[in-house]
């Protein structure tokens, strides 16, 4: 609807100055001729040129507007056309805003009725009695000033009032967003604050407890795993300084537009996975080339998230992670079979294997919301790709294919 109204708008304000002018020009003529006035004793050329003359300064009466009032003066002078001095007076009440000027054209429109009266009776015959009787020049200067100039007021008014509605309206939306924003900013640092306060801290005391332990064990397999531990913390503790500077940022952070390269990041993310006893080999398919910087840490998240799964609900599961570069995105695909034969299910068992550290012994199952992979989809959506997950021969997968636009 509200297209409509702005098209229906831009046709008129660009075909109403010519409509108007051909209006004026024939409504002019046709006046001097006696159709729809008095008819004149002067010369139809004469006619011509100021029925042109009045179509002209109607057209341009947006940008100048003494054109059209002279035309519609001489017009009711020497032909008693009136065309012309209704659309002058229209434009006037509409467009003339200071009220010193609208009252000099009420003086200026007062003087050529009055002229046109003298004129009328110098005239005589028909001239005379249509508009220089009382009665007669009273209801010409209602016809040709007082309605019009009423009329143009009142359309001006309405649209001053419109547009009075329209920049409250903007302001209170402008006003809303500011209070919501400023909401937004607010519970964002409230979220900043209690993760700062109970995460960081507790991630914190976690490493100091890993180094300590990684210095006083003595089992090797005890220092390996308190080396992961306190490796794995430290990386969380970059990783959640870097979530809070974000939240605690008052205006979106910009999508930067550098480029990188998955590959070193999945490869980290598999090492940390092998070295917690997860049995995985991955490896990358196509030519590797750079890819733009949100599809770049978008692909990790998909590997990290799938490997922690795989930790959490079939620990020492063979474990594969493929990177694919297809033309027009990349793909990436962790797959896992079963639990190995012995394995305990989380919290239950040993690593009899003695491939690495049993994270799956240190306590109970590892919390989590259920969330992960949901937010993983929405995360793939938003860039254009889709995220498969789900039971494949007795395992589980999850692909994400994400588009890359072509930079031609």
């Amino acid at each position: 609807m509200a297209s409509s109204a702005v098209v229906l708008r831009r046709v008129v304000d660009r075909y109403a100055p010519p409509v108007l002018a051909v209006v004026v020009a024939l409504a002019v003529q046709a006046s001097g001729t006696g159709a729809i006035g008095v008819r004149t004793p002067l010369p139809v050329g004469l006619v011509l040129v100021l029925a042109l003359a009045s179509g002209g300064a109607a057209w341009v009466v947006r940008s100048r507007r003494w054109p059209l009032f002279v035309a519609a003066a001489v017009g009711w002078l020497v032909l008693a056309a009136w065309p012309a001095g209704v659309v002058a007076s229209y434009q006037a009440g509409l467009r003339l805003r200071d009220r010193r000027r609208l009252a000099a054209y009420l003086a200026g429109a007062t003087l050529v009725m009055a002229a046109g009266v003298l004129v009328g009776l110098a005239a005589g015959g028909p001239r005379r009695i249509t508009t220089a009787t009382p009665a007669n020049a009273a209801a010409m200067a209602a016809w040709l000033v007082l309605f019009p100039l009423l009329a143009g007021l009142l359309v001006r008014s309405r649209r001053d009032v419109l547009a009075a509605l329209r920049d409250r309206a903007e302001r209170l939306e402008r006003e809303q967003e500011e209070r919501a924003e400023r909401v937004r900013a607010e519970e964002r640092a409230r979220i900043a604050r209690e993760m700062h306060d109970v995460v960081a801290h507790r991630v914190s005391l976690m490493v100091v407890q890993a180094g300590a332990l990684e210095v006083t064990a003595t089992d090797p397999a005890a220092v390996e795993a308190a080396a992961l531990i306190r490796s794995t913390g430290r990386q969380a503790l970059t990783d959640l300084r870097e979530v809070l500077g974000v939240l605690r940022q008052r205006t979106p952070v910009a999508v930067r537009e550098s480029e990188g390269d998955p590959l070193a990041e999945v490869n980290e993310l598999v090492g940390e996975s092998r070295a917690a006893g997860l049995p995985v080999t991955w490896w990358s398919e196509g030519a590797p080339r750079p890819l733009p910087a949100t599809v770049a840490r978008t692909v990790p998240r998909v590997v990290r998230e799938a490997l922690t799964n795989v930790r959490k609900h079939a620990p020492r599961a063979q474990t594969t992670v493929r990177l694919r570069y297809v033309p027009d995105g990349v793909e990436v695909a962790v797959r896992n079979g079963p639990p190995a034969a012995g394995a305990d299910l989380p919290g239950t068992g040993a690593d009899p294997s003695g491939t690495g550290p049993d994270l799956a012994a240190a306590g109970p199952g590892l919390p989590g919301a259920g969330l992960g992979l949901l937010g993983l989809r929405e995360r793939v959506e938003l860039l254009g790709g889709r995220l498969e997950a789900g039971p494949v021969d007795g395992g589980f997968e999850v692909r994400a294919l994400i588009p890359v636009a072509d930079p031609a």
